[in-house]
């Protein structure tokens, strides 16, 4: 696993911890967006440095370039994992957006699938060289792209990367009947269409299914105690990862 910043981040704490207790499979890295696009169409492109105040721009385009010189799976940090990826890796992907009654997102890049040098992220920098600068704060280089590059290969007759079922890794932001619990108010008697939370292993069950919960930005705010998500995940992850040993030191 490796952590991308634009910043070195090997000092923190929290990050540190995992650093010395993982020496051999967590490591931290600075985005070099420069050397990461050598080899693209976008190798010397003063695109590369467009930003944004959101971080749409410069974030999307980062996650297709780490995907691209390195291979595997994206995974944005506002997300929660529930259980082992393996059983999607034989595919490249994407992930379908969410079934929110909104305007419609169709593809989402939090959770994302490529080989090292695909053939599909190498069409996709021609398409952001040959397109129109981004605009800024829009999904110019991550929804919007993804879609336009997926019917692009539909057109060319090309199979096109898979696209991973919202319900998978965006399971609370769809409708009110059947969409997981808020992770951050308290536990409600009843949740997706009236099923109970205090009795039954239904969430415990249903959170075995999918594979992960994406927060959506949600920094600010805090899980309840005792919630479902620090019950359910945050202390297995404690337990699975040693417990106090990941603690940082107090301040």
């Amino acid at each position: 696993m490796i952590l991308w910043s634009n910043g070195d981040l090997s000092k923190n704490p929290w990050v540190s911890a995992f650093l010395r207790t993982y020496p051999d499979s967590f490591s931290t890295k600075v985005v070099d967006v420069d050397f990461l696009a050598r080899d693209t169409a976008l190798a010397r492109s003063s695109l590369l440095h467009r930003k944004d105040e959101r971080a749409w721009v410069d974030g999307d385009l980062v996650r297709l370039l780490v995907t691209w010189e390195h291979g595997g799976v994206w995974i944005d940090m506002d997300s929660l994992l529930t259980r082992d990826l393996s059983p999607l890796l034989e595919h490249e992907f994407v992930t379908q957006w969410d079934c929110y009654d909104k305007i419609y997102q169709p593809l989402n890049g939090a959770l994302m699938n490529f080989y090292k040098h695909s053939p599909y992220l190498c069409e996709a920098f021609h398409m952001m060289a040959q397109s129109p600068a981004p605009r800024p704060g829009t999904t110019d280089w991550g929804s919007t792209l993804y879609l336009k590059l997926w019917r692009r290969l539909i057109a060319a007759e090309i199979p096109p990367f898979k696209i991973l079922p919202f319900c998978f890794s965006d399971g609370r932001s769809c409708r009110l009947d059947n969409r997981l619990p808020d992770p951050f108010l308290p536990d409600p008697k009843n949740w997706g269409g009236g099923r109970s939370l205090a009795e039954g292993r239904e969430l415990d069950d249903v959170l075995g299914k999918v594979f992960a919960v994406h927060l959506h930005n949600q920094w600010e705010k805090i899980f309840p105690p005792d919630g479902w998500v620090q019950r359910l995940l945050l202390q297995r992850y404690e337990r699975k990862l040693g417990g106090d040993t990941l603690r940082p030191p107090e301040t």
